[in-house]
């Protein structure tokens, strides 16, 4: 008991370190930089595959580093890798050089092998391949130090089940009211087959009259769903602010929220359609949602100017009738004046 205990704290101990290593700016730490930081591959049981991946050393020291292996999973919904000591599976396929030194500010390529074996199951295998200061230990252990990677996405080929679709699709916090854009969206995609499914697709926007009004990515971040896990992803329907957050959105005063609902202006009822495909076979899933903006900050502020100018141009419409009036009474007086005027001396002619 006391064994399985120590193991357990062990293996917690690894995964743990891996997690905080690939959250951490190891960039910063190692000086170490790797390109590319994902590679998605496919292929044949027996199958040896062969990839480039360019190391880059930012010191200015002659740095040694050392690689290591790990297979991983998805943690939680949000994607985040969580990963796992390599005793099987792709973490024991891969293979490259031991160790590497680079000399200040200088990069190398490195190849990467893949070894599927010819029992591999068909369907997805998910690993990573890291580099650090610090070398394995005698029992293969990781060390514990600053380490930077790149994330493997195999898929053995053969017969894989493909089977998702979307499970919920709403705005931030279930949300259908809003003053202004931006509209931030999320849904959550399950993957029940055997292998990853990358979500393809756009989310539209129609107004009330059925006219496309904007249409933005469904998978802005390329992000993929592991074998029998749900993932979370977000996207925003943009104002012209960008990605304002709500508590900065309800901050001014009356007219600075004008201000910005103008410079964001939505108006009425939005449907938004999400439309995905996704597996060998491009499998269609797709969800609706509806939602309000009202810009009522604007919509005060033009209901009043709109009644300053109707009452406003009464007023001055009906004052300038009475100057025409006035003018008009100016100009028959002053002719009567002319006319009398010119009558008084036709009379003294006559007298």
């Amino acid at each position: 008991m006391k064994n399985i205990s120590i193991n357990i704290i062990k293996k917690t101990f690894t995964i743990f370190s891996f997690i905080v290593i690939l959250l951490l700016p190891v960039s910063k730490a190692s000086a170490l930089t790797l390109t590319p930081t994902r590679l998605e591959i496919s292929g044949d049981a027996g199958q040896t595959i062969s990839q480039e991946m360019t190391l880059i050393n930012e010191r200015d020291t002659e740095e040694t580093y050392y690689s290591s292996y790990a297979n991983f999973e998805a943690q939680g919904e949000s994607g985040s890798p969580s990963f796992i000591e390599a005793k099987d599976d792709v973490g024991t396929w891969m293979s490259s050089v031991t160790s590497v030194v680079l000399p200040p500010k200088s990069s190398k390529i490195i190849q990467v092998k893949i070894n599927i074996p010819k029992d591999a199951d068909a369907g997805g295998h998910f690993g990573a391949i890291f580099w650090g200061n610090t070398s394995s230990n005698n029992n293969g252990q990781l060390g514990v130090g600053a380490k930077t990677g790149m994330l493997i996405l195999l898929t053995v080929n053969g017969n894989v089940t493909e089977k998702g679709g979307i499970l919920e699709f709403s705005t931030q916090n279930k949300q259908t009211f809003f003053t202004s854009l931006p509209v931030s969206f999320y849904y959550r995609f399950r993957n029940e087959g055997g292998n990853r499914i990358k979500p393809n697709g756009n989310i539209v926007f129609k107004n009330i009259i059925g006219m496309i009004s904007a249409k933005i990515s469904g998978n802005p971040v390329e992000g993929n769903v592991l074998p029998n896990q749900v993932r979370r992803f977000e996207t925003t329907w943009q104002g012209k602010d960008g990605p304002t957050p709500l508590e900065e959105k309800d901050k001014g005063n009356f007219f600075n929220k004008i201000g910005y609902e103008w410079r964001n202006f939505a108006f009425g009822h939005y449907k938004a359609e999400i439309n995905l495909s996704y597996g060998l076979k491009n499998e269609v899933a797709t969800a609706l949602f509806s939602f309000w903006v009202f810009p009522w900050h604007l919509t005060i502020f033009v209901i009043i100017l709109l009644l300053v100018i109707f009452f406003g141009g009464k007023f001055l419409i009906k004052k300038y009738n009475h100057w025409v009036i006035r003018q008009a009474e100016e100009i028959l007086r002053k002719e009567d004046h002319k006319k009398k005027v010119h009558e008084e001396k036709l009379s003294n002619k006559k007298i």
